[in-house]
């Protein structure tokens, strides 16, 4: 099916066109947006394919978005169940925003959207009226969930800058040029001149911010090689394999600041099997100061991060954007700051 152009002066899709986009009935198109089980899998997938492609709103949606009658929000987190469940990340910025919905009447649904399927229920989800707003974690590159769910009507806050250009999406990050910044400075301080980096993936802001500020610090550093970097995706694995990459590019190198404190323990499992020693021949610093840094061996320097503040703060600017009506939300950065342990 062909992607349809719903630009500026575009009318709203209408069900007779979902319905001619997918091959199936109006009624068909009908059981498939009311949740109907009255429909076989092929139509469901053609007719969930349609909306996403046209981008077709309920009229409910709206009607239900004015009337406040979900009474909950959703936390959509792009990626895979492994991630979500595996990282402390997550569970701390989730602890945040559900602490701060407690006493609001709103439910909290954690919804995990990883696949071009996935997402499209997800659109199917809220279109249907079952939340009031989302804060939406983790989303990648040029997703188009964000421009498509703020588009439609609905209240929309993202954990962390968006990557690329969206809509004006209120959103609430850390300060990870600053914090990637004072990590690198702090071992260039130590004396350290062979200083590399485990970044994240670069098709989101926090992995292109942290790269930045490792940038930013070693700019006009004589004597320091530049760009001696690998990218890894914020796990513990990529952290390892990161690190021997970097060894075998560098056998000299004496630092490495990684983007997470799950990559930085990654390292860490790699040094001690290629006989380096921490801190002695290399120093290593994280990302986020969460329970890892505190559980490695060494115990992990770390720029701290306020993850579950972040969370609160995403849940209180989603509520003002629901009960005032206020879309125009100013973005909040959160300041960090390094701790230091033995890992340096």
């Amino acid at each position: 099916m062909a992607e349809a152009d719903h630009g500026h002066g575009a009318s709203r899709p209408t069900l007779e066109q979902v319905a001619a986009a997918a091959g199936v009935s109006r009624g068909t198109v009908s059981r498939v947006v009311n949740g109907s089980p009255q429909v076989s899998e092929s139509a469901r997938a053609a007719v969930l394919q349609a909306v996403h492609e046209l981008g077709y709103v309920p009229n409910r949606a709206a009607r239900s978005l004015a009337s406040r009658k979900a009474d909950s929000v959703a936390f959509v987190v792009s990626e895979p169940e492994t991630r979500v469940f595996g990282e402390p990340f997550f569970a701390s910025l989730l602890r945040g925003a559900s602490r701060e919905l407690s006493n609001s009447g709103l439910q909290l649904v954690l919804v995990m959207s990883w696949t071009a399927r996935e997402h499209a229920q997800v659109e199917q989800y809220v279109h249907n009226g079952h939340v009031d707003g989302l804060m939406l974690v983790s989303v990648h590159g040029d997703d188009p969930l964000p421009a498509r769910l703020s588009s439609g009507g609905i209240p929309v806050v993202m954990a962390g800058r968006p990557h690329v250009t969206t809509p004006e999406i209120p959103y609430v990050d850390s300060d990870n040029v600053g914090g990637a910044r004072s990590a690198t400075n702090y071992l260039y301080d130590q004396g350290r001149r062979r200083i590399a980096t485990i970044t994240g993936p670069q098709d989101m802001s926090v992995g292109v911010d942290r790269l930045a500020g490792y940038r930013s610090a070693l700019r006009g550093r004589r004597g320091v090689p530049r760009d001696l970097y690998a990218i890894g995706d914020f796990g513990r694995e990529s952290g390892e394999r990161a690190m021997r990459q970097l060894l075998e590019r560098e056998p000299a190198l004496d630092a490495v600041f990684a983007a997470s404190d799950l990559m930085a323990a990654g390292a860490l499992i790699a040094l001690r099997a290629m006989g380096r020693r921490v801190p002695e021949d290399v120093a290593v610093i994280g990302f986020d100061d969460s329970e890892v840094a505190g559980h490695t061996d060494p115990p992990l320097s770390s720029v701290r991060q306020p993850v579950e503040f972040m969370g609160r703060e995403m849940a209180r600017m989603l509520r003002t954007m629901i009960e005032g009506g206020d879309r125009k939300v100013a973005p909040l950065i959160l300041p960090t700051e390094l701790v230091l342990r033995g890992s340096t």
